[in-house]
């Protein structure tokens, strides 16, 4: 297993991690579910009318933190926008649930990947792992 799919995988294994963006001088934290990897990259997912979307075109810096049976994963990097209907399918089959919400075709549906990230796998008994992405 490679080590974004190590990574996607610890975030669908926890079902929900934190998102946080900044909005002008403030945190913002929320709490999140979707994660994809598709052609090499590991996606998340969200509307473009939520204040998440604005913060994240104003400042694409970002972190995320699931935490799970003792274990957590921080992800650092920049959230890029991407358009791709195919990316947009392939998380909506993964996750049918949000079908109820989005669709490929809604202009509201955003698909975003991690560029330039790290991924640190951390718990309280061992050193840290840290893995590029």
């Amino acid at each position: 297993m490679s080590d974004i799919e190590r990574v996607c995988r610890f975030l669908d294994e926890a079902q929900t991690y934190y998102l946080a963006t900044v909005e002008g001088d403030q945190p913002r934290v929320r709490p999140f579910g979707t994660a994809l990897v598709y052609g090499g990259k590991l996606y998340i997912q969200t509307g473009k009318v939520k204040p998440v979307s604005k913060q994240l075109a104003l400042n694409p810096k970002a972190e995320i933190c699931a935490f799970q049976d003792g274990k957590w994963l921080r992800i650092a990097g920049e959230l890029v926008d991407d358009d791709n209907r195919d990316v947009m399918v392939a998380m909506l089959e993964k996750m049918p649930s949000l079908k109820a919400m989005y669709s490929p075709d809604d202009g509201n549906m955003q698909m975003l990947y991690f560029k330039n990230a790290t991924a640190t796998f951390c718990s309280f008994t061992q050193e840290p792992e840290i893995v590029e992405l």
